[in-house]
């Protein structure tokens, strides 16, 4: 693998990856393309930049610590500013589950007929500015940050545009959590560039540089502080999650498999990558204060899904709850809790990516979300509501199904390191269980509405979203270790040698 990995050592694959889709965008909006066109330039856009992530992960997915790809180039040397992009275990498997999933995302969206184009666009724009905030490592000001931002008016306009009812109160109040968070993660940059510059007088925005950056405890807190606010925002942590159920259940079907799937994991990957190594001191001071946040969220978020009886409002909620344990191994900070929860956001990012498409497939055949009117699928559309059992298994963590791996590794590396915060977590892992078999009984065999027509099974395209899905998510139940090869080096690298 080592041989076949160093062959085309020049080639820019990374930009490649950022630059597919872009390209895509520019030629579905300046060209004028019909709406024909331009689904089927989407597909063609994403399908070759999955092709890439394969290849990626089939040539560098063995596990070796350091950087596997790197690019670099000199941008504005004045300011010490780079073009630098990296990529590691961590950051292959977060390139290839958003190739992935914006594939679905094109597919699912297939039958839009309002503005293609630039839906079209916005989806491959988002997919760009994604891969940019997987791969910059120039430093955490300007290509990070400019990516990190990009991603944020291809959501809002998708979910304002193209959303239910509700959209534009959705859109604004993503727009403005994200916002808010972004200009505090943007001042803790800036007054980081400054403290190193002055202290060397070498201004520099590279990771590794910064890194070496001499603060006080009350500075490194500061700085801590505002970058952590951007990525529990994004996370998201309650309580800054109040954002997230209404831009969750008003996005369009397309928009919500990238919202739940990709966006709310480039909050976790920003702790992981930027906010844990450039402020060692603070984050390990603050890893009580992150498990307790991470455990509020892993319970409230499991109540309110009971709750509810809008499935998408359930689901929006389930992820939350999800991603709480999620970063509940991160602040257990040892190798397993962390390699559980790097492939926990990998596999939930799958299942429940799967489960907003069957949603999504639903409400196209029923026009309602409400759990009430939805009983009786089984006798209805079988093999649809098989999928759908499948993948609300997976998601309660069902050993043999995708969360199951995530979640143990999880479980075990917690119960090492502080074993008090594994039993605490242990409860909300059965509240998972009693809201998604809710779902599950109520969608499925619950009473069916009197007025319901008859409805049609699966088409060519829905089998085409679900199948990969349901392979991957019995695969990750069943033989993880290939997704888990890939971060043995950096999450031990990470972790400065801890087993």
């Amino acid at each position: 693998m080592t041989t076949m990995a160093t062959a085309l050592p020049q080639f820019p694959w990374l930009t490649l990856l950022i630059g597919l889709p872009l390209a895509g965008a520019l030629l579905c909006l300046l060209q004028r393309r019909s709406a024909g066109e331009c689904r089927w330039l989407a597909l063609a856009t994403t399908l070759a930049t999955l092709a890439v992530s394969l290849w990626l992960f089939v040539t560098h997915g063995d596990g070796q610590s350091g950087w596997l790809l790197r690019e670099d180039a000199a941008w504005i040397p004045r300011f010490g500013i780079r073009y630098t992009l990296a990529l590691d275990g961590i950051s292959l498997l977060m390139v290839l589950l958003t190739a992935g999933l914006h594939t679905v995302a094109v597919l699912i969206a297939w039958p839009e007929q309002r503005r293609v184009p630039l839906f079209m666009a916005l989806l491959l724009m988002l997919e760009s500015g994604l891969m940019g905030v997987f791969l910059a490592v120039d430093g955490v000001l300007v290509l990070f940050y400019l990516c990190w931002e990009a991603r944020l008016l291809p959501m809002v306009f998708l979910i304002g545009i193209w959303g239910e009812e509700g959209r534009r109160r959705a859109a604004v109040r993503f727009f403005l959590y994200t916002l808010a968070g972004s200009l505090a993660m943007l001042i803790a940059m800036i007054a980081l560039y400054l403290l190193y510059a002055a202290q060397t007088g070498a201004p520099s925005f590279a990771l590794a540089d910064l890194a070496r950056t001499r603060l006080t405890l009350t500075q490194e807190y500061l700085l801590f502080g505002g970058f952590m606010l951007a990525f529990a925002i994004k996370a998201p942590l309650v309580p800054f999650h109040t954002w997230q159920p209404d831009a969750l259940s008003e996005s369009p079907a397309a928009g919500s498999v990238d919202l739940t799937g990709l966006l709310l994991k480039t909050g976790l990957y920003g702790m992981i990558r930027f906010a844990f190594p450039l402020f060692p001191h603070a984050t390990r001071n603050s890893l009580p204060f992150l498990a307790a946040l991470a455990l509020l969220g892993l319970f409230h978020a499991a109540w309110n899904a009971y709750r509810q009886d809008d499935i998408k409002r359930i689901l929006a909620y389930s992820s939350i709850s999800h991603l709480g344990l999620v970063v509940l191994g991160l602040a257990a900070w040892n190798a397993t809790a962390w390699q559980g929860s790097i492939l926990l956001m990998v596999t939930h990012g799958v299942v429940t990516g799967a489960l907003f498409a069957v949603v999504a497939m639903l409400r196209s055949r029923t026009g309602t979300r409400e759990l009430a009117e939805l009983g009786g699928l089984w006798g209805a559309v079988p093999t649809l509501s098989a999928f759908f059992l499948l993948f609300a298994l997976a998601s309660l963590g069902l050993p043999g199904l995708a969360n199951f791996a995530g979640e143990i590794l999880v479980l075990l590396g917690t119960f090492r390191s502080q074993p008090l915060w594994a039993l605490l977590a242990l409860p909300g892992l059965v509240f998972a269980a009693a809201y998604l078999l809710r779902l599950v009984q109520g969608m499925l065999w619950g009473p069916a509405p009197a007025a319901r027509g008859m409805m049609a099974d699966l088409t060519v395209r829905e089998w085409l979203v679900l199948i990969p899905l349901a392979v991957l998510t019995v695969w990750l139940g069943l033989y993880p270790a290939p997704f888990l090869a890939p971060l043995a080096g950096p999450v031990q690298a990470a972790l400065g040698g801890l087993p």
